[in-house]
């Protein structure tokens, strides 16, 4: 979040929506954000040096991520995707870290996670469409208009739904675990319900109210399997 917010410190305060951020509205200043982020880094890799020799060989990469995200909406629209890549290496980086081995169902967990994250970031970006275009800045919304961005977001968010059975038959997950799995596609159908390429009104509702129950609801169903099993 950091680099984000520093890296896209000017791009920020030519959007109305978010010249209210930190850096712009001159709340923090740039300088200390990179000390903060320099600090979380050096935390972050002595952390990370005490654990599995794996684990600290892949440590750069996941720094590497952070950093490079925000750069890519000035070059592709698949920069949805790129935020959905810092996701996508949470579960097997967790895994690696307590075991020092990689699965193949935690991985696709990660996938599940990228493409879930990904689909709420189309929905998010339809609200800056316009200030987009303006500065040259690349999305989907931006690149192929909003009726288009929102059938890419729930292909994303079927995608999410697919990954995340199958990472709970590879890890021969308990039943509770596709219980959160089936209320967790419910609530993505309600929440692309929300929205359309004429209302947009509860895009607020849609990308921060609902993907926080969402969070929420499967953590817990899966919680409760682990709890069970």
């Amino acid at each position: 979040m950091g680099a984000n917010r520093v890296i896209d410190a000017e791009i920020d305060a030519r959007n109305p929506r978010t010249a209210t951020r930190a850096i712009p509205a001159g709340l923090i200043t740039s300088r200390q954000v990179w000390v903060y982020m320099f600090m979380a880094a050096a935390a972050f890799l002595i952390a990370v040096s005490q654990l599995d020799r794996l684990a600290w060989y892949l440590s750069p990469i996941v720094i590497a991520v952070l950093v490079f995200y925000p750069y890519t909406k000035r070059f592709t629209w698949l920069a949805h995707l790129a935020l959905g890549a810092v996701y996508i290496i949470i579960p097997p980086a967790t895994w690696i870290a307590m075991t020092g081995d990689l699965n193949w169902g935690v991985t696709w967990l990660g996938v599940g996670a990228m493409f879930w994250v990904a689909g709420f970031d189309i929905i998010y970006a339809t609200a800056d469409i316009e200030i987009d275009r303006a500065q040259g800045l690349n999305s989907i919304p931006s690149r192929f208009g909003i009726k288009a961005a929102l059938w890419i977001s729930r292909s994303f968010h079927l995608v999410t739904v697919i990954t995340l059975a199958l990472a709970g038959t590879l890890l021969d997950a308990h039943a509770l675990y596709f219980v959160g799995t089936g209320a967790a596609a419910a609530l993505l159908a309600y929440e692309q319900r929300l929205i359309s390429p004429t209302d947009l009104s509860k895009l607020g509702a849609a990308f921060f109210t609902m993907n926080g129950i969402i969070a929420v609801v499967f953590a817990g169903f899966v919680i409760a399997g682990t709890l069970v099993a």
